[in-house]
């Protein structure tokens, strides 16, 4: 992340993303797969390091090996090609766009970081400061009701980022600016998709 100004002079806090070059590996239509979607491919790497399925299904559309893919519902799949490199000309400045991944991981939390629970009093002898407090009723019903908020896994989760403002394009070094912050840490694999 970093910070740009416009031109009335106003800080604007963007992520400067990588974007691309995808290539389409697959094309599904409704008559014959049942829905309608296509299936891109990112990251250039050796033969060696995929499995021969993997291998098969790209030499099948004469496609060099890649390392992600993924599948992406869609209307217009008359659009895509197999074998046609998506860059990021394909976003527009203004256009909003949802940016999915995975979020940071923060280990074992507990209540006040995980849901934002309030501590218990710290002084007069009080020895509840940070814990969870009473869980549930008595003989009625007799157990723990599901979905309790209790300490766990905080992070490591799939999120969405909606309506992402696109600031600035840059074909040549094929980097989106983006208005705001993306889930996950610095070199995290992200999926972009246009704003409905």
């Amino acid at each position: 992340m970093t910070q740009i100004f416009d031109e009335s002079g106003n800080i604007i806090p963007v992520t400067i993303l990588k974007v691309g070059p995808c290539v389409v590996t697959q094309v599904k239509i409704k008559s014959k797969d049942g829905y309608d979607s296509i299936q891109i491919g990112y990251g250039n790497v050796s033969s060696k390091s995929l499995t021969q399925p993997e291998l098969g299904h790209l030499q099948k559309s004469n496609i060099q090996p890649l390392k992600y893919l993924k599948e992406f519902k869609t209307n217009e799949e008359d659009e895509f090609l197999i074998g046609q490199v998506l860059k990021v000309d394909s976003f527009s400045p203004g256009e909003f766009v949802n940016v999915r991944g995975k979020s940071i991981g923060k280990g074992f939390a507990g209540l006040q970081k995980r849901y934002n629970f309030t501590r218990g009093p710290m002084t007069h002898g009080s020895k509840n400061h940070r814990a969870p407090g009473s869980i549930g009723m008595g003989t009625t019903p007799g157990r723990v009701l599901p979905g309790k908020k209790m300490a766990g896994q905080l992070g490591n989760k799939i999120t969405t980022i909606k309506k992402l403002k696109i600031i600035q394009i840059n074909s040549e070094e094929n980097i989106l600016v983006i208005k705001g912050s993306v889930p996950g840490k610095p070199g995290n694999l992200l999926s972009i998709v246009p704003s409905d």
